[in-house]
């Protein structure tokens, strides 16, 4: 009479030695495809050895763009009420997001140099700048949206980002701006946004938003305009 193998030995051979072939009840399928799915690797009990099981894949992260412009009713209820704390919530795995203040405004190269006209007048198309060029100093997602919501949530973007010159006295009330800067995102430079707002290097981000806009297929009708994964 053949000796008895204890099951114990016969679960340690089959996680390692599964080229021999011994399987666990349920599990009808030779060794070497115990690893080809999640479902066949559970029915035999291989799941701690199918390193592709154990570290699956990740899905690319829903790319969002929102459309908008600074002074936009319906655009700042949609970004302070749903997109930031939808942002929120989610991990940067899960959602990406891309923001492109423009709109309806309108560009014109005047003796070389870009002019806008925006929607609500003036202080948006400085509003749109001031976003525009905070999102090029900050470089990182995670640290401008956090001001850039702080903008849009107060009763005026333009007057939210007011850069204050260095050594200037502390004002009793200072523009929200400064608060914004020093809660969310206190290692930037006030002074180089308001270089960036002033200078070439606005107008040329600008017009890059611009671009961006009329390139949408199908073209913008309104704003909000939420483009997910293109």
């Amino acid at each position: 009479m053949a000796p008895t193998v204890p099951l114990a030995l016969l679960a340690l051979v089959a996680l390692l030695a599964p080229g021999l072939g011994v399987a666990f009840p349920g599990c009808d399928y030779p060794a070497h495809l115990w690893c080809s799915s999640r479902e066949i690797a559970v029915a035999c009990q291989a799941e701690s050895r199918c390193a592709n099981l154990s570290h699956p894949v990740a899905a690319a992260p829903v790319e969002l763009s929102l459309y908008y412009e600074s002074l936009c009713p319906a655009c700042r209820m949609f970004l302070v009420q749903e997109l930031f704390t939808t942002w929120l919530l989610l991990p940067a795995e899960v959602l990406s997001i891309t923001l492109v203040p423009y709109g309806n405004a309108e560009e014109r190269n005047v003796s070389g140099k870009w002019d806008f006209q925006c929607q609500h007048g003036p202080e948006e198309c400085l509003g749109n700048m001031i976003e525009t060029c905070l999102m090029h100093e900050a470089k990182n997602f995670s640290t401008y949206f956090p001001v850039i919501f702080c903008l849009e949530s107060g009763s005026s973007v333009t007057k939210n980002l007011e850069a204050v010159p260095p050594g200037a006295p502390d004002r009793v009330s200072p523009p929200r701006s400064r608060q914004c800067l020093q809660v969310y995102a206190p290692q930037l430079d006030g002074g180089r946004i308001a270089a960036c707002v002033q200078g070439d290097t606005g107008a040329a981000l600008m017009h890059r938003n611009a671009q961006l806009t009329e390139a949408l297929d199908p073209p913008h009708e309104y704003v909000p305009w939420i483009v997910v994964n293109g």
